[in-house]
This record gives C-alpha cells, sequence and structure tokens, in this order.
C-alpha cells in the first residue's frame, strides 16, 4: 500500500492515541487542555502574520493576472471584464467570485484519451470536484463559527440563528448539524479521489493527505461526541470560556476523548502556516488573481529594477593591464 498516505493516517492515529492515554493513563488535563491551545494558538498567529508579511513584501517583477478572456483593446472588440479585468473594480468582483465561489475551479475540466473514439483526447467537466471543495469549505467555515458560542456569554443571536439553520433538519436527539456531516463526508470525497485517481495520487505528497486526515479525525470526534458518547456540556463551555478569558479551568467529568479532539484540533492550528491551507491566505495576494491587467494603458515599473554597479571592460583592463601585458594579452592603452 501507497505510503504517502498511510504515513500521514499512522501518525494522526498515533496523535488521537497520545492524547487519549495521556489523559485517561497520566492525567495531564492541564497539559492537554491548557498548554497545548495556547502553544497551537501562538504558533498559528505567528506562522501566519510571517508567512503574509512574507509574501506581502515580495516584489511582483511582472505583471503576470491569469487572463482568460479578451483584454481590453480596441473600441469595437468586447472586453471581457472579469477573466480579463483592466481596473480596481474588475479585480474586486474577479476576488469576490474566487473566493465565495471558487470559478476557475468550476470553469476545470479534465482532459483524458477516449479510447473507444480512435484514442481522442476529450475534455470533461469536473464539477464533482467543486461541489465537493465547496461543501468542504463552507461546512468547515459553518462550523467553526458555530463552535464560537463555546468562547461567548451570552452567545449572540447571529449564533443561535446559524445553529438552528445548521440543525433544520432535526433529524434524532440531540438534533443532526448537517455542517458536521457535509464536513466529514466532504473531505472523504477529496481523500478518496485523491488516493483512487491515479493523476492526482501520483503528485500528492504525505504532506496533502495529513491536513485530510487531521480534519477527517476532528469531524469524527467532534460527532461522536454529540450522537455517540455523553459529554459534559457545561464542563467543557467552562473550559473553554477560561481559555478565551486567560482564566483556565480543568473541569473534572470531561473525558479523554474531548482532550483528543482539542489535540487534533491544537494541531491542525499549528501545522497551518507552514502547509497548503495556508492559500487561505495567500489568495488575496497572488498576483495572477490581484492585478489588473491594463499593460497597454499603465506601465509595469519592475521594483527589482534597481540601479546595478557594473564594471566595465576600461575599468578592467586598468585593474590588470600590467598582468595583460605580462601574459601577452592585446590591451587598448599601453600605459
Amino acid at each position: 500500500m501507497n505510503q504517502k498516505y498511510l504515513v500521514p493516517l499512522a501518525v494522526v492515529f498515533l496523535l488521537f492515541l497520545f492524547a487519549y492515554t495521556g489523559v485517561e493513563g497520566a492525567g495531564l488535563q492541564g497539559f492537554f487542555g491548557i498548554f497545548v491551545p495556547y502553544t497551537a494558538v501562538i504558533l498559528f498567529v505567528i506562522g501566519f502574520i510571517y508567512r503574509i508579511t512574507k509574501w506581502a513584501g515580495s516584489a511582483v517583477p511582472f505583471r503576470i493576472p491569469t487572463t482568460c478572456g479578451q483584454q481590453k483593446s480596441l473600441p469595437w472588440i468586447k472586453q471581457n471584464c472579469i477573466d480579463n479585468p483592466d481596473t480596481g473594480i474588475g479585480v474586486f468582483i474577479r476576488m469576490v467570485l474566487e473566493i465565495f465561489l471558487f470559478r476557475s475551479l468550476f470553469r476545470n475540466t479534465k482532459a483524458a484519451f477516449n479510447r473507444s473514439e480512435k484514442n481522442e483526447l476529450t475534455y470533461s467537466w469536473e464539477i464533482f470536484l467543486w461541489l465537493g471543495a465547496l461543501a468542504f469549505h463552507y461546512a468547515f467555515l459553518t462550523t467553526i463559527t458555530r463552535h464560537l458560542r463555546f468562547f461567548l456569554d451570552p452567545v449572540p443571536s447571529c449564533l443561535k440563528f446559524l445553529e438552528f439553520i445548521d440543525g433544520i433538519a432535526q433529524v434524532g436527539l440531540p438534533g443532526l448539524m448537517l455542517s458536521g456531516v457535509v464536513l466529514l463526508a466532504a473531505a472523504l470525497f477529496l481523500l478518496a479521489r485523491r488516493t483512487l485517481d491515479n493523476k492526482v495520487s501520483y503528485i500528492s505528497l504525505a504532506s496533502d493527505y495529513f491536513p485530510l486526515f487531521l480534519i477527517i479525525g476532528i469531524a469524527i470526534t467532534g460527532i461522536s461526541m454529540r450522537y455517540l458518547t455523553k459529554v459534559d456540556i457545561i464542563g467543557i463551555k467552562e473550559l473553554t470560556m477560561g481559555l478565551a478569558t486567560f482564566n483556565p479551568v480543568i473541569p473534572e467529568e470531561v473525558g479523554g476523548l474531548f482532550y483528543a479532539h482539542i489535540f487534533l484540533v491544537s494541531t491542525l492550528l499549528a501545522y497551518f502556516p507552514v502547509s497548503k491551507l495556508m492559500h487561505m491566505g495567500g489568495i488575496f495576494l497572488s498576483p495572477t488573481r490581484n492585478m489588473a491587467n491594463n499593460t497597454r494603458a499603465v506601465r509595469h515599473i519592475n521594483p527589482w529594477d534597481y540601479e546595478v554597479k557594473t564594471h566595465t571592460y576600461e575599468e578592467y583592463e586598468d585593474d590588470f593591464r600590467e598582468k595583460m601585458i605580462e601574459a601577452g594579452l592585446p590591451v587598448d592603452k599601453k600605459e
């Protein structure tokens, strides 16, 4: 079997066991409930800011927006204002569609050889990849937002309304939260695609599987606490409120499954800034998306085009004239 996904799977499972046994066997509630979350948040904030500032300070030597339509040209030629924007408004609309609707992924196609038709190259629309990615990100966002109720007292009305919409299906007791189920299903779909698709599997690394397994582990432990095992919600609220107010306390009736859940979340937070998950912040700083294609109207000055000190041939000959004459090399000036 492929080690690219077996090793990350084993690591996530060992992380779960480490936290669960550390709490149930060694009584390390303080370590996993206070030290680990604070450390993870600090690493996340510092790492996120570092990566963003490093990207923001990088020079862009060329105006390189990705273009998929007609550039602004002659008056009678219709311009594609979204796929080839030349103004800030067009760039803004393009970024909004990209960030909230994954427009470029929606337009994505897959190339394959159709062996039934003389081995011709055909293209197919990858609509399921777009749907899976959209479901994954919005379910993740909804789940994170809904969990803010553990850190706020009183809980804002907007969070209560979001929780009502998320649980509108009203299946079972406690009520089914759609975001958790959709998150797990979408993550499993993305994992299956990365594992079963030969082309995608070939270019995938262990670092691509690790966050997926972490998110799947977080979703499974969260669903287990809600529907399969009994957890002390009041104790969890007490712990999270203590963390938010920098006055942490360790509740007595919270078991190892919750601390394993928190440990996986903390691992994901700490790993976030050094992983490909940083595309969440990088999308705003991508010159292929956030630049207008106005090279015909505005000159783009290369910020790296600074004055360079050159060493002319005359200066070179002045430095080495005597040695050149001794070696029998021709010189322009004899003295």
